[in-house]
């Protein structure tokens, strides 16, 4: 272990049963990085690898290993790149338009930089709060939240971990540690990335500095189309999109995507497209047809499946008619004007 590596060692020991500044250890570790790279440039090794990562793009992942920039898992080459959301043409980032966050479920105006992290997941939920899940190197997964109030952020816990066992929320940066129920260690942190915005970040780790490395990797200036491989570009009379989410941490082998339709109060629809190599064929043989193309009705109808599509892929609509009032001629109209990407595993095709 070097002197520097023994001082950052150092700093997280005495820090980790209370609050870090997230803030104030970046910019340490910075300025420390900065110095020894000048009065050591010609040396290579893990040093040197540790102050580009600390000097220019901060760290990623929970360890220190890998190249600047380059987190551990991207060292080879992988069979199959790894999955981004395609961009939403024309739609701004949450930097520039806060106001818009939250407000169309289709759309996440909030990204990850590839080369800083692999996205597992994204989310549009009904509660106006925008998120991405991503590995940062490690294989831990850290979750990003944003919303345009803090009050949005009330009573809204993160999968796994107890409500109860939250902190205040604080939105000055400040990374708390957080006991979560299986026992292990977590942290989590709020702040505001830009006005009008209201972040949550969260990862379950041993040490603060996974956290705040990894939140370097988001990008607040694009937006992407929520839906991934699956696009709805139809809907029921007085219907609307509430919640759009899209799970590729398996991919290629699954990938899931989940949107729900609501009308009014109590009438509400699940779209659902699943792509899983496991899958042992597609169903052929239809009783329906949707705009020319065939369909299967479910035996107690309150399923519509759209049939005829790529190989592995299923998508379909759940719409219970005796308990929300939506009917399979409701769910025609929004199968009717889905529109499936050709390959799955090819995100250039969706």
């Amino acid at each position: 272990m070097t002197d520097l590596d023994q001082r950052i060692s150092s700093v997280l020991r005495e820090r980790a049963e209370g609050e870090i500044d997230t803030h104030r250890l970046l910019n340490r570790s910075r300025a420390r990085g900065r110095r020894r790279q000048l009065r050591r440039r010609a040396v290579t090794g893990g040093a040197l690898a540790l102050v580009g990562v600390l000097g220019v793009v901060g760290v990623t992942g929970t360890g220190i290993t890998g190249l600047p920039g380059r987190p551990p898992w991207t060292a080879a080459t992988p069979a199959v790149a790894a999955p981004v959301p395609p961009r939403a043409d024309g739609a701004p980032g949450a930097a520039q338009r806060p106001d818009l966050v939250g407000t169309d479920p289709q759309v996440l105006h909030l990204g990850v930089d590839p080369a800083k992290g692999r996205y597992l997941g994204w989310e549009v939920n009904g509660l106006q709060i925008e998120s991405v899940r991503f590995d940062p190197g490690g294989g831990r997964a850290v979750t990003v939240e944003v919303a345009r109030s803090a009050a949005a952020f009330d009573d809204v816990g993160i999968e796994g971990w107890s409500v109860d066992a939250l902190p205040e929320a604080t939105f000055d940066g400040t990374i708390q540690r957080v006991a979560l129920n299986d026992g292990s260690p977590g942290y989590v942190t709020w702040w505001r990335p830009a006005t009008g915005l209201y972040a949550r970040a969260s990862m379950r780790a041993t040490d603060p500095f996974a956290l705040s490395g990894a939140i370097e990797a988001v990008r607040w200036d694009e937006a992407r189309r929520c839906g991934g491989p699956l696009r709805l570009t139809a809907l029921p009379a007085g219907a609307r999109v509430r919640s759009c989410s899209v799970d590729v941490a398996s991919y290629p082998r699954l990938i899931t995507v989940q949107f729900v339709i609501r009308r009014g109060s109590d009438q509400s629809m699940t779209v659902r497209y699943r792509y899983a190599t496991e899958t042992a064929g597609n169903r052929t043989e239809g009783n329906r047809t949707i705009d020319g193309r065939p369909a299967y009705l479910s035996p107690l109808g309150e399923s519509l499946e759209l049939l005829g599509l790529p190989p592995k892929t299923t998508v379909a609509a759940e719409f219970w008619p005796e308990s929300t009032g939506l009917t399979e001629a409701d769910a025609a109209v929004v199968l009717a004007g889905a529109r499936v990407a050709e390959s799955a595993t090819d995100p250039e095709t969706w």
